[in-house]
Formats: C-alpha cells, structure tokens, sequence
C-alpha cells in the first residue's frame, strides 16, 4: 500500500516572523503543505479561530490535527515526535 501524503494546513500572515520560520522548517523537513493567508480573508481568520481556538498565528493543523503554532512545531521536530505524528498518518 501506498504511503500517503499528510495534510498540512498552515494559518499565516505575511508580515508575521513565526509564520516565516513555521514555512521554512516544513520546507528544510521536505513537506508539502497549504498555506492560509488570514490577512486576506476574514472567513479564513474565523475558520482558524473555531478550529484552534486562538487568535493568534500561525496556527498548524496535521491531518485535522491541531500542532498548535511555531513553538509547538518545533518542539516536536527537536523531540523526533514530529516525523512520528506524520508517520502515523499513513
């Protein structure tokens, strides 16, 4: 069976750094991922609020999951539980 790819949804703002830092550490890890730009649109700015129940951005969603922003991402990704979140999703 095939692995699949994981859904990657990121909340972001142009002008915000930990949405930036957020991006590049997807991109050196070699993740495909959506980029939701909340600045843009405020019915994408509520859809993030009622999925992580926080204002705040970014905001990471795996596989529906909620990771939580860039701290929390990477926090996983030093622990190696990032690669196992993303494992378990095949």
């Amino acid at each position: 069976m095939a692995k699949s790819t994981p859904k990657i949804e990121l909340y972001q703002s142009p002008l915000c750094p930990y949405c930036h830092l957020a991006k590049r550490l997807l991109k050196k890890r070699g993740l495909a991922f959506e980029s939701i730009n909340v600045a843009l649109s405020a019915s994408r700015r509520d859809e993030m609020i009622k999925r992580a129940k926080q204002t705040s951005v970014p905001q990471i969603f795996i596989n529906d999951q909620h990771v939580g922003g860039y701290d929390q991402l990477a926090a996983l990704d030093e622990r190696g539980e990032l690669v196992k979140l993303l494992e378990s999703s095949n």
